[in-house]
C-alpha cells in the first residue's frame, strides 16, 4: 500500500476528441475518442505515477461505465480502492475545434450517493495504515454531505497523516474549519473562502494570513493560472512564476500540480522546492491535448526554468 492516498468523490470518464469545425444542427464527424480516468483525486494519484512515484486511489464507482473506470486505471498501473455505488460513474466530454483551436468541456452530473455508500468510503480509510499523505479532490456529488471534507480531515489526524483538500463551496469551508495541512485554492474559490465577490492581491495576502493564523491551515497555495501560484505559511510567502508556454488543455492541470507537490514533498524536498516542482506540473499539463495530464520530462524542464527565476 502506498503512503499517499487520494480520495475522489465524484470520478469520471474523460472523454476527447476533435471535430473540424463545431456548428449547431449538424451531425459532426469526430476524431477516434480518447478514454482516461479522470476526477481530482485520481488525477492526482495518475500524475504522482506519470512522476515515478505511487498513490493509491481510493473513489467511488458503480455500473459499467465503474467498470470500465477501473480498467482504465488498471491499465496506468494505478493502486486502487473501489467503493461500489448503485448509480453509473458519470463520463465527461472534452471537444476539440480544429478550426478555432478552442476547446469545449462538457462535465455532466455524478450520480446520487447513499449514505450507506459514502460512509463505507470512510471506513475504508479508516482501515488503511501508515499514512503519509492523504489527498482528497475534487467535487462532492449529490446525496454526500458537505462537511465530507472535514471528516477525512479527522481520519488524517488521526493517524497523523498530512492532509491536503482541493475543492471547492461548502465543502472547502468545512476543511478549512476543521484543520488541514495544506489548502489549495483558486482565487474565485478564496474569494468565497473569505465571503468575499473578488480579491485584489493586497486582500489576497491578508485573507491568506488571516486564514493562516487561525489555524486553518499550515500551508495556503492559492493558483493563479498562467501566473503560476502563490505560497504562503505564518513564516514567508512566495510567488511562483512558470515560463511561458503553448498551452493546448487546462483539464488537470490543477490536479497536475498538486500531484507534482505531493511527490516531491516525499521524496523529501522542501515545501518551497516542492511548489515549484508542482507549478512546474500544472504547467507542463497543459501543453497536451485532453486529460493527458503532465510529462515527467516536460515538467523536470520547467521546473529548472522556475528555480532560475528570481
Amino acid at each position: 500500500m502506498s503512503k499517499i492516498i487520494t480520495v475522489t468523490l465524484n470520478p469520471a470518464i474523460d472523454k476527447s476528441t476533435f471535430v473540424d469545425v463545431l456548428v449547431p444542427e449538424k451531425k459532426m464527424k469526430c476524431a477516434k475518442p480518447f478514454f482516461e480516468p479522470g476526477g481530482g483525486g485520481v488525477n492526482v494519484a495518475r500524475a504522482i505515477r506519470k512522476l515515478g512515484g505511487d498513490a493509491t486511489a481510493v473513489y467511488l464507482a458503480g455500473g459499467y461505465t465503474g467498470k470500465f473506470y477501473r480498467h482504465l486505471l488498471d491499465e496506468e498501473k494505478i493502486q486502487s480502492i473501489v467503493v461500489e455505488i448503485a448509480q453509473h460513474t458519470r463520463e465527461n466530454l472534452i471537444v476539440q475545434d480544429r478550426s478555432s483551436n478552442l476547446q469545449y468541456r462538457f462535465g455532466m452530473p455524478g450520480p446520487v450517493i447513499s449514505e450507506p455508500e459514502w460512509k463505507m468510503l470512510l471506513a475504508e480509510l479508516e482501515k488503511i495504515e501508515n499514512i503519509s499523505y492523504l489527498v482528497a479532490s475534487g467535487s462532492v456529488p449529490e446525496g454526500i454531505p458537505t462537511d465530507i471534507f472535514a471528516r477525512i480531515a479527522k481520519i488524517a489526524k488521526k493517524k497523523n497523516a498530512r492532509f491536503i483538500a482541493d475543492t471547492s463551496g461548502e465543502a472547502l469551508k468545512h476543511a478549512a474549519d476543521e484543520g488541514v495541512y495544506l489548502l489549495k485554492p483558486n482565487l474565485r474559490e478564496l474569494s468565497s473562502l473569505a465571503g468575499k465577490e473578488e480579491l485584489n492581491m493586497e486582500l489576497v495576502n491578508k485573507v491568506a494570513n488571516e486564514i493562516l493564523s487561525t489555524k486553518k491551515c499550515e500551508v495556503l497555495i492559492v493558483s493563479t493560472g498562467e501566473s503560476g501560484a502563490l505560497l504562503f505559511t505564518r513564516d514567508f510567502s512566495r510567488q511562483i512564476t512558470p515560463p511561458v508556454v503553448k498551452r493546448k488543455s487546462t483539464v488537470g492541470a490543477g490536479d497536475s500540480m498538486v500531484g507534482g507537490i505531493v511527490y516531491s514533498l516525499s521524496q523529501g524536498n522542501d515545501l518551497f522546492e516542492a511548489v515549484q516542482f508542482g507549478v512546474a506540473c500544472g504547467t507542463a499539463a497543459t501543453m497536451n491535448w485532453g486529460t493527458q495530464l503532465c510529462k515527467k520530462e516536460d515538467a523536470e524542464k520547467i521546473f529548472e526554468m522556475i528555480k532560475q527565476f528570481k
